[in-house]
């Protein structure tokens, strides 16, 4: 008699540690979701905006750390033409670029001006 309220009791107890469980892996994959896999989405669509909106003069830098200025962008290709010295021109594929020279600068002149300073 004491082990049948004893099985029953653990049996009752189960249910209520399953759902907990299952609660916990839920909270787990939208906690993941939210700070892993949305902000990579919004950085992947800025990245993907800045390369439609390329154009000849721009200042960019490969993947590879090849820095350049556009010479000519294909638009039937997914092609550019890249000058990275003078009367050197290479051809990369869009994708490869890995960042725009604007980015790296300085927005504010000022701080630019402050840090030679302090040199």
């Amino acid at each position: 008699m004491l082990s049948t309220i004893l099985l029953q009791a653990q049996a009752t107890g189960q249910g209520g540690n399953q759902w907990s469980f299952w609660v916990m892996i839920i909270l787990m994959i939208v906690v993941f979701y939210l700070f892993m896999i949305l902000p990579q989405r919004r950085r992947q669509k800025e990245i993907e905006k800045k390369r439609n909106a390329m154009k000849a003069g721009d200042k960019v830098i490969t993947v590879g750390g090849v820095h350049g200025k556009i010479k000519k962008v294909d638009e039937n290709e997914p092609t550019m033409l890249i000058e990275v010295a003078e009367n050197v021109i290479i051809k990369i594929d869009k994708s490869a670029i890995g960042t725009f020279a604007e980015d790296l600068e300085p927005k504010d002149s000022k701080d630019t001006k402050d840090s030679k300073d302090k040199k």
